[in-house]
């Protein structure tokens, strides 16, 4: 069990409304094991999102409350609380980001960032809430996932960085291709249960190598031992790098940025690391 302090993490999944942000925190309890089936949001089923308890919520496929549960990951206890996407409920949101030691922002591939992402970025600055990003919806028609971290950059001022690039897009997206460890990830069986780990395409590969080095460019800000790695054209070690990005993490200088579509089962599992990865422990925040 994850009773170290240093492997605590309370995190926020926070969003504009029809982000997927639901979906997202359903498909985590069911990688964790916290839960053994997937609802629909809408509760098709009869049954509903496991983190939508209200009626309401259920009948809207919307988050009203926020909703707090927990899940183990590999060796870490993380503490999730579900918040409304809802421009009505915003308070809700500044409420439970008031105890939140780092978030996920969940955006829409498509949609982008929009008026509540605004709003609740500004609130995690107001509380000093470090975060990584999560491009949702990476199949749905009009997927952007760039153009989403573009606006990242733009419209909410963060140092965006992709530490993923997709598997193609819309229909076709079958997953992601991991920068850090320069592997193509996939997301078989039959609630993607099961993550693939094989060679790069190789019409991907070019893309790959450059997004990577860009990643690498952007952690470097933060280690004077990954620069000097850099400068000397050493063999850099995968833990260097994380290192540094967490760094920048925590320090709400950088905003590392995930893909994938929760609601397909693809992208989730990374995620997961990366929070464990990168978003604080409660012995970090200041």
């Amino acid at each position: 069990m994850a009773n170290k302090l240093e492997n605590v993490r309370n995190i926020g999944i926070s969003a504009h409304i029809d982000s997927g942000k639901t979906t997202l925190t359903e498909r985590i309890l069911f990688y964790t094991k916290r839960i053994h089936a997937i609802h629909d949001v809408k509760g098709k089923d009869g049954v509903g999102a496991t983190m939508d308890s209200m009626e309401l919520e259920r009948e809207r496929g919307i988050t009203i409350a926020s909703a707090a549960t927990f899940c183990q990951w590999l060796d870490h206890e993380i503490n999730i609380i579900d918040t409304p996407g809802h421009v009505d409920f915003t308070i809700e949101v500044e409420r439970s980001l008031r105890v939140l030691d780092g978030a996920v922002l969940v955006l829409c591939s498509v949609g982008g960032v929009q008026s509540q992402s605004i709003t609740v970025d500004h609130q995690m600055k107001r509380y000093r809430v470090p975060c990584i990003a999560f491009i949702n919806k990476c199949d749905r028609s009009g997927a952007a996932p760039y153009r989403v971290i573009d606006q990242l950059r733009t419209k909410l001022g963060h140092n965006a960085v992709a530490m993923q690039i997709p598997l193609s897009l819309e229909a076709d997206f079958q997953g992601v291709v991991d920068l850090l460890a320069m592997r193509a990830l996939y997301f078989e069986g039959e609630n993607g249960e099961r993550v693939r780990v094989a060679e790069i395409p190789g019409e991907l590969m070019a893309e790959a190598r450059k997004m990577r080095e860009e990643m690498i460019d952007a952690a470097s800000m933060f280690s004077d031992e990954l620069t000097e790695a850099i400068l000397e054209e050493k063999t850099i070690p995968g833990t260097l790098i994380i290192e540094a990005i967490r760094r920048g993490t925590l320090a709400r200088k950088m905003t590392p940025v995930f893909m994938g579509s929760a609601y397909k089962n693809k992208g989730v599992q990374p995620l997961l690391d990366a929070v464990t990865r990168y978003l604080p422990c409660p012995a970090d925040i200041e």
